[in-house]
C-alpha cells in the first residue's frame, strides 16, 4: 500500500491506503467519528471526552491528497461534499447488510 498525505480544515494525516480515493474517504470517517454514532457503544459522553483528548476535526471544503507530503500544489483535491455522499452511501450499505445478517 501507498503513503498517503491527506489535509482538510484541521485535518492532516499519513495514512496507508490503496489508493488516493480511499484515502480521501477515511478522511470524512475519522471526522464523522466524532459525531456520528458509528458504533452502537460510544456515548455522547464518551465521544465528547475524545474531542477534548484529540481535538475537533473539522474538514475544509476541499480533501488533498499527495503521494509526496502535505502543502503540495499537485495534490488530488476532492470535493469534501463529494466523498461524504460517497462515505454515507458506503454507511447506508453497510447497515443494510447488517440487518440482513
Amino acid at each position: 500500500m501507498a503513503k498517503f498525505y491527506v489535509q482538510s480544515g484541521t485535518l492532516r494525516s499519513v495514512l496507508d491506503s490503496p489508493d488516493f480515493e480511499r484515502a480521501a474517504l477515511w478522511a470524512v470517517h475519522h471526522a464523522m467519528q466524532q459525531i456520528a454514532p458509528i458504533d452502537g457503544e460510544t456515548t455522547p459522553e464518551m465521544k465528547s471526552q475524545q474531542l477534548v483528548d484529540n481535538g475537533l476535526i473539522v474538514l475544509g471544503e476541499m480533501i488533498h491528497v499527495s503521494e509526496i507530503g502535505f502543502d503540495r500544489d499537485d495534490a488530488v483535491k476532492v470535493e469534501t461534499f463529494q466523498v461524504f455522499h460517497e462515505w454515507h452511501c458506503l454507511v447506508k450499505a453497510l447497515d443494510r447488510l447488517e440487518k440482513l445478517l
